[in-house]
């Protein structure tokens, strides 16, 4: 049997379910486990040493293990941030996936590239959002953290403005980048107003713990369209899928394992 593993600050079951249904719909001898880790370094090398075929990477490990690696691929490079790794016979190769579902998210929705937007986080993740925006056409964002050596730096590397907290700010576009929403001890908190999400046109929260956050919840209430993080993990985790077993899902099995995923 091939193990493949997640490695997060804190571990959910949603890739777990996404990943063990369908290696089971499609009969492959894999399994899938989440962890978390106060020791980066070693559990990076459990996954060479140990022949694990794939490690999912989430916050707050995105940018830190990139020093463990043997090879980047030009996904991960370009952004500075990782969030899979596939491991070949000892050789470790780091991509990026969270890169292409947000690009996908962006085309599917019609989003205008017009649109002014608030990005609120400058984190690896960040760093993937920020990218896709970019690449999109998109030149009216502003990051906003209160890191403001990231901020900064995040802003500057994509050509956009920065700003240590939301403030009055409103834009078209609302994009949540942080923990703030996420399952544990930020679960109750808004990445932005009620103002803020009443002046936009479309909410974009990554947080994929709940799939429903308070900053989701508030703008389905306030009638605004949405991009959920179940639907960014759920795109980002079937091109993981590809890259660890070589097997491209159909679209409806995609479907399917997210909505199991989530259940």
């Amino acid at each position: 049997m091939t193990l493949c593993i997640s490695l997060a600050a804190r571990p959910s079951n949603i890739g777990t379910r996404f990943h063990n249904r369908l290696y089971d719909e499609l009969g492959l001898n894999y399994i899938y486990k989440a962890f978390t880790t106060t020791d980066l370094p070693a559990a990076i090398g459990g996954v060479r040493a140990l022949g694990i075929r794939g490690c999912a990477i989430s916050m707050p490990f995105k940018e830190d293990v990139i020093a463990l690696v043997d090879r980047m691929d030009p996904s991960a490079t370009a952004i500075e941030s990782v969030n899979t790794i596939v491991n070949d016979d000892g050789v470790l190769t780091a991509y990026n996936t969270d890169y292409l579902a947000i690009a996908r998210l962006l085309e599917e929705n019609a989003v205008d590239s017009s649109s002014s937007v608030l990005l609120r986080g400058s984190g690896g993740m960040a760093k993937a959002v920020a990218a896709a925006f970019r690449d999109a056409g998109f030149r009216r964002v502003a990051i906003v953290a209160r890191n403001e050596e990231a901020g900064r730096a995040l802003a500057t590397q994509y050509g956009f403005d920065w700003q240590p907290e939301p403030g009055s700010s409103t834009a078209d576009v609302l994009v949540n980048v942080t923990p703030l929403g996420m399952a544990g001890t930020d679960e109750a908190a808004h990445a932005f107003s009620d103002e803020a999400i009443t002046a936009s046109q479309l909410v974009f929260d990554v947080v994929a713990l709940p799939s429903e956050t308070p900053l989701i919840r508030a703008a389905r209430a306030a009638g605004k369209p949405v991009i959920t993080g179940a639907q960014v993990i759920a795109l980002q985790a079937e091109e993981q899928f590809v890259l660890y077993t070589g097997v491209r899902p159909s679209p409806e099995q995609v479907r399917l394992a997210g909505e199991f995923s989530r259940q």
